[in-house]
């Protein structure tokens, strides 16, 4: 991802890729890898400028360099905004001073902290003539060319973890550490030799998500390796159980696993959903990859490609790391014994992406970013509306994918329409705009009352989560459908149309209390959707190994050679 001049390639979108190859392998690898050059390397190129391009980021790439992304600190976790260490501006010596003021203010989880980084970037509180000006980034040494800990620094080994122990967690207090003023990474804010704090930004709340930035790609990432994660359990798991064979008619011979129809919905319903996730992660790679190529060519700030890009990167790293979760237990299940078998795999990987959840972003908390970031773009578009105005309006336009339906849509039972991929995406913006317009009502009736903003959202955080997750499924969908249509046929177009029909169908399934109080459909309809669903599982068994077989993951990464069995 970095410049050619430097020994890049120029390419996020080939960055990623290599990212979401590695997710086959060995996890631990993977996020050495990430922290390395997405994170630390990333942080360097997004946020500074020529001079420490100039200065780093050729060892960066060559891995000459190793380093660390500073932010996360014990106390404060999430709340990157209220972070504590802090870097104030010394006139005298005309450098800035890095301090932790009590440990709890200590940096927490910093990967290629315990062993190999020797500089970091370091999230703190910028005080230049006795103001703060919030969060910004430095550069930081850590440790000497032998690896020596540099005085006034304090670096702690986290210790064993659940997954990932190849990984050196740790964490790491700063002593009154002086540093060069040109170690400020200076894209959006400097502190001139005289002492004077400039920025091009304006708005404090801009400049701070806008140095965020770094973490776009970050959460992009984890959502492509979850994603990679999820392949390999299944493709272990549909693969054994396509040969497994347990019970069977009296006096026959036992039949294969997969042809139980409890398996099939164990195990099916995840392979679509992989699917829908690849096409969806793949589109948002894409959509980054071209909003920084914009950005680097105006020389300006993040637009509003990239406020989208940013919005669909929370929503599908949530969902993504969720579903990983998910679809690695349902293949140690679906494989019985076999599945907890340390050769197969996938009890390690389980563990290992157990985190994904948590780190860049913890995904309830992007779910409320994502349902935010939905609510600020309506009252963009509504301009001077008022907030009953941008109520009203986003109740008409849910209300209008209703009356634009067959009114005996609710009704309707019969596979051609339950298949129907006009009818998938029709019921996916539904709940969308539904929710989005009934959480803006729940919001603005406690405003009106005079309740403080935060208390306000936060008797709304679970209804702010639900409509963060239903756009992030809608994006699954609507990725899904796009990728059908411009599949090869025969064969591949078929195979995607009927996983993408699964996909829904079972997502729909998964929420259908919402979609019945609602009013969306009506009980014999929720019950032909589980039926429809488990009839077209039925359908895809016969081509569920290809399907895996498909995701082109080599077989010396799935498992050992003896770990199946015959």
């Amino acid at each position: 991802a970095f410049p050619r001049g430097y020994g890049g390639g120029d390419s996020t979108g080939q960055a990623m890729a290599a990212f979401e190859t590695l997710a086959f392998g060995d996890l631990s690898v993977l996020v050495k890898f990430g922290v390395q050059f997405g994170l630390w390397g990333g942080s360097v190129y997004q946020l500074g400028t020529e001079g420490h391009h100039r200065r780093w980021l050729r060892d960066i790439g060559a891995l000459e360099l190793p380093g660390c992304y500073a932010m996360t600190e014990i106390g404060h976790g999430s709340n990157v905004r209220e972070l504590e260490t802090t870097a104030t501006w010394d006139p005298d010596a005309g450098a800035f001073v890095v301090h932790t003021p009590h440990e709890g203010a200590g940096k927490e989880w910093i990967g290629n902290a315990a062993l190999h980084g020797r500089m970091a970037t370091v999230f703190a509180r910028l005080v230049v003539a006795g103001e703060d000006h919030g969060v910004h980034a430095l550069v930081v040494p850590l440790r000497d060319g032998d690896g020596s800990v540099l005085p006034g620094i304090t670096i702690q080994d986290n210790g064993p973890k659940a997954g990932l122990n190849g990984v050196d967690n740790g964490r790491i207090w700063f002593e009154r550490v002086r540093v060069p003023r040109e170690n400020l990474l200076d894209r959006f804010a400097r502190v001139t030799p005289d002492g004077r704090y400039e920025s091009p930004i304006e708005s404090p709340g801009r400049r701070f998500f806008t140095m965020l930035g770094t973490l776009v790609a970050g959460r992009i990432s984890i959502a492509a390796a979850s994603v990679s994660a999820a392949k390999t359990g299944l493709a272990i798991a549909v693969r054994y159980s396509d040969r497994r064979r347990q019970f069977g008619p009296d006096g026959g011979p036992e039949v294969p696993i997969l042809d139980y129809p409890v398996h099939q919905k164990l195990l099916l319903p995840s392979v679509a959903r992989t699917y829908a996730l690849h096409f969806a992660v793949r589109e948002l790679v894409d959509r980054y990859d071209a909003a920084l190529g914009l950005q680097r060519e105006t020389g300006g700030l993040p637009g509003d490609e990239m406020r989208e890009v940013e919005a669909g990167a929370a929503a599908l790293k949530a969902l993504a790391s969720w579903h990983g979760l998910d679809a690695l237990q349902a293949a140690r299940e679906a494989m019985g014994g076999r599945g907890f078998h340390a050769a197969n795999r996938i009890g390690r990987l389980r563990a290992d992406t157990d985190i994904f959840a948590t780190f860049e972003g913890a995904n309830p908390v992007l779910l409320q970013l994502v349902a935010k970031a939905l609510l600020t773009r309506f009252r963009e578009e509504m301009g001077d509306l008022s907030v009953v105005g941008m109520v009203r309006y986003v109740a008409e336009r849910a209300g209008t994918r209703v009356t634009e339906m067959n009114p005996v849509a609710t009704r309707r039972t019969d596979p051609e329409h339950l298949r129907d991929p006009d009818f998938h995406a029709a019921a996916f913006r539904y709940r969308e705009e539904r929710l989005l317009g009934s959480v803006a009502r729940r919001l603005k009736d406690r405003l009106d009352d005079g309740m403080d903003p935060f208390q306000a959202f936060n008797e709304c955080q679970d209804h702010l989560v639900a409509l963060g997750r239903a756009h992030g499924e809608r994006l699954e969908v609507e990725a899904f459908q796009r990728a059908v249509a411009r599949a090869p046929s025969p064969g591949a177009s078929e195979l995607l149309r009927d996983l993408s029909a699964l996909h829904a169908l079972s997502r729909m399934e998964a929420d259908r209390g919402w979609f019945l109080e609602a009013g969306y459909v009506d009980p014999p309809k929720s019950r032909a959707i589980r039926r429809e669903a488990a009839a077209l599982a039925a359908e895809l068994r016969e081509v569920a190994v290809a399907a895996v077989d498909a995701w082109g993951i080599p077989d010396a990464v799935l498992a050992a050679p003896d770990a199946l069995g015959d």
